[in-house]
């Protein structure tokens, strides 16, 4: 095992060594047991971020250690800086492991870190703190993201470990690494996706280090939550890791209760082949919230109900499942190469039935701003929906270094396939239950038995292969080609079920069958005059099938969507990543141009039966990003997206009359708001004290579909403080929406979802 650095007796450590040293593997033993560090006083203090980051090592009073020596395994070994930093400098979502600065896109990176000190537990909060990114309304929260303006595929361009989640479920975020999301279009990579980019999810990998941490979190809303990290070395290149996770709470009656576990074991950690097994479960019992007609004033959603309030009925649940085995291999080559397999299959589950509430009338006159009050009538309708898929995936991943024709050449290629086997009813609501409320009642413990007896599947299957190489050539020491090309051929069927009317009339079901090839390109030109700058500009393409597991949905044997061809769309990017203060923060900032030129649109001259790609829009905006420490004391993390330029450019949508509808030519895009970000800072004020400051903000917009109609923009503000009891144990309050601020989050024609209300939240930490 060759050695990647030595600390030397009497040699102070650095600040991002002493994280380093604390989590890499120490192999100065010749036992398989691996001793911690002094008191693990770094391994703890790198953990909780505690005093010993803001001063020198604790190894004696000199701030010196003993002489310590690190494995070059140690950096692959899941044991990076996530935990400890703000800041990341190497990823995966480029395919294979790449620094930051060589990727010519902006990426987002969500630490570990991150997460836990603004306590982002449910992934829809992740991407809330995301510059560029705003939401539908809908089941999830994760029905329809859109990033930059554009849908992420109705959540299809989510991703697990470079893998493709499924659509439509609930997630946690307890057995997260990292969340990274590259913005523009990244079809190159990932195949079929959206032009606003990819989120990539990163488990948490099995290390070379015994450790252990537990937390518990109390909440208003009566939250409880309890989670554990436990990873343990069983030999000398072995290492199990175990991710728990139960939380409770009645959310003011949309109640949810979660119960997650991820073990995960790897052997040949660092060696030539390098195995993991890992399984994941997640149940998420909970309830959809379609609480929140709106009314409107002067064009603008005026918000009116309470966010704690919950109209629906105590029977109403959204319940997902996601279960999922993954086998990986990792072959490393004596010329320095790397293959990376990954072998996953997993049944995902979801059951929806919900009430949709709006108003009734108030003494006989519809109900306006003016006139509502707690007797306002409320009218709970069911929705309902129901689906299963079984999702295998097949990825392999090749990556090396090497010289030809005198010069240095940084090749990756692959070869992906996944199987999409997915059952789904969208209108499985059943029979009113007459159980209306009033305005003054939410909450009041109406419930009805589930009669909806089994429901009726529509079916669809799909299948996809794709190969890739992308070639990054030094044409100068400073000056980088980045060129890749990725081929997909994609498959899918579409089976409709039989219906039968009330008159006793059956419809027939319909099949629809898809096929088609499509390549994807990429170029980039990297400028990196020292390893502290890194200029760019790139252009890639990405592409939307209309076969995809959400909107391949035909009404009739006259919807030739299943024969509409992929939309496609384009994006140009130029910017600059810079390290400063001594490395410690990362800054970058980038100007782009998205476009998606063949948008599908209704055919108005085919009863809206026959989609057509006569649409066309474009976004165009700046990204600026920062992450690191400022001081050893102070760290930063900020990310926001302008976009003063966003237009349907072409469409063939009819102004309705009144001048309201759908947006049409000329219009900017709902969701589309033109300031949108995040910040957040720390101080540690004392070694035993650090506080904490943060903001979400967005600028006003449109919901998708209805351009008379506005949201307000918004900030919200969180606070955090974390106080140190003991060298293994932390106390951190959570103030998140400290105003209580009502506000427009997510948005559709009709309704819209609030933001969370303020939440307050206690979690205590312990190492051992």
């Amino acid at each position: 095992m060759s050695v990647d650095r030595v600390f030397k007796p009497n040699q102070a450590v650095a600040l991002d060594d002493q994280a380093q040293a604390a989590h890499f593997y120490i192999a100065n033993t010749s036992s398989g047991n691996t001793p911690l560090l002094p008191l693990g006083a770094l391994l703890l203090a790198g953990s909780l971020g505690s005093p010993a980051l803001a001063q020198p090592a604790t190894g004696d009073a000199a701030g010196t250690l003993p002489a310590v020596t690190v494995r070059d395994s140690a950096a692959s070994d899941g044991a990076t800086h996530s935990k400890t930093q703000l800041r990341a400098t190497r990823t995966e979502i480029g395919k294979g492991d790449q620094a930051l600065r060589d990727i010519p896109q902006s990426v987002t990176v969500m630490t570990e870190k991150l997460m836990s000190d603004r306590n982002l537990d449910d992934f829809r909060e992740v991407l809330r703190t995301t510059a560029g990114v705003s939401f539908q309304a809908g089941e999830t929260g994760e029905e329809d993201v859109r990033l930059r303006g554009f849908s992420l595929g109705t959540a299809g361009d989510i991703y697990r470990d470079g893998l493709r989640d499924a659509p439509l479920i609930e997630r946690d975020t307890f057995n997260d690494d990292r969340v990274e999301i590259i913005k523009g279009s990244a079809s190159m990579l990932f195949g079929k996706g959206s032009t606003g980019g990819v989120v990539n999810q990163v488990s948490k990998q099995p290390f070379l280090m015994t450790q252990h941490e537990a937390s518990a979190t109390l909440g208003n809303g009566n939250e409880k939550r309890v989670q554990g990290d436990f990873n343990w070395q069983t030999g000398p290149d072995a290492a199990l890791r175990l991710n728990l996770m139960a939380h409770d709470a009645d959310n003011w009656g949309a109640r949810q209760r979660k119960l997650g576990i991820a073990p995960t074991v790897r052997w040949g950690i660092g060696t030539r082949d390098e195995f993991s097994v890992g399984f994941y479960h997640l149940q998420v019992d909970g309830r959809a919230n379609y609480n929140h007609p709106w009314f409107i004033r002067d064009g603008r959603i005026v918000p009116t109900l309470p966010a704690r309030n919950f109209y629906g009925l105590d029977s109403d649940k959204q319940n997902s499942t996601s279960t999922y085995l993954t086998l990986g291999h990792t072959h490393r080559f004596d010329d320095g190469g790397q293959l990376k397999t990954q072998l996953r299959h997993g049944r995902y589950e979801r059951d929806l039935w919900a009430s949709a509430i709006r108003f009734g009338t108030t003494g006989g006159a519809p109900t306006t701003l003016d006139n509502w009050g707690p007797s306002t009538f409320l009218i709970r309708t069911p929705k309902g929906r129901i689906g299963q898929s079984n999702l295998t995936q097949l990825q392999s991943d090749y990556s090396n270094t090497f010289r030809w024709g005198g010069r240095e050449h940084k090749l990756i290629a692959g070869v992906d396939l996944y199987v999409d086997d997915a059952r789904r009813n969208n209108n499985f609501a059943g029979p009113a239950s007459g159980l209306n409320t009033t305005v003054g009642t939410p909450h009041n413990g109406d419930w009805r038995a589930d009669t909806r007896g089994d429901p009726v599947y529509n079916t669809f299957n799909a299948r996809n292969l794709g190969l890739y190489v992308q070639d990054t050539v030094a044409m100068t020491d400073a000056l980088k080609l980045v060129a890749g090309l990725r081929l997909d051929h994609f498959k899918a069927r579409y089976d409709t079920a039989a219906s039968t009317a009330a008159n006793g009339v059956v419809t027939p079901g319909y099949r629809f069958d898809k096929s088609e090839s499509l390549w994807s390109p990429r170029v980039g030109l990297l400028f990196q005059p020292s390893e502290t700058q890194s200029y760019y500009v790139s252009y890639g393409t990405s592409y939307n099938t209309s076969g995809d597991a959400y909107q391949f949905t035909p009404a009739s044997p006259g919807n030739a969507l299943a024969n509409t061809p992929a939309e496609k769309s384009r994006n140009l990017e130029i910017g600059g990543k810079w390290d400063v203060f001594d490395q410690r923060l990362s800054l970058g900032a980038a100007l782009f141009y998205s476009e998606k030129y063949n948008e599908r649109n209704l055919d108005p001259d085919s009863a809206a039966q026959q989609y057509l790609l006569s649409g066309k829009r474009h976004a165009a905006g700046v990204e600026f990003n920062a992450a690191g420490r400022i001081t050893p004391a102070w760290e930063l993390f900020w990310n926001h997206t302008f976009i003063p330029s966003a237009r349907i450019d072409q469409s063939n949508q009819v102004l309705a009359a009144g001048g309201g509808g759908a947006q049409v030519q000329g219009d900017r895009p709902g969701l589309t708001p033109r300031h949108s970000g995040s910040l957040w800072t720390t101080y540690r004020v004392n070694p035993k004290l650090r506080l904490g400051l943060g903001a979400n903000y967005r600028g006003s917009q449109n919901p998708e579909g209805n351009r008379a109609v506005k949201a307000a923009g918004f900030v919200t503000v969180d606070v955090m403080a974390e106080y140190t009891l003991t060298e293994m144990t932390t106390l951190k309050l959570n103030v998140s929406n400290l105003t209580d601020k009502l506000y427009a989050d997510t948005l559709y024609r009709g309704f819209y979802g609030p933001g969370q209300p303020r939440r307050v939240q206690l979690t205590l930490k312990h190492l051992f």
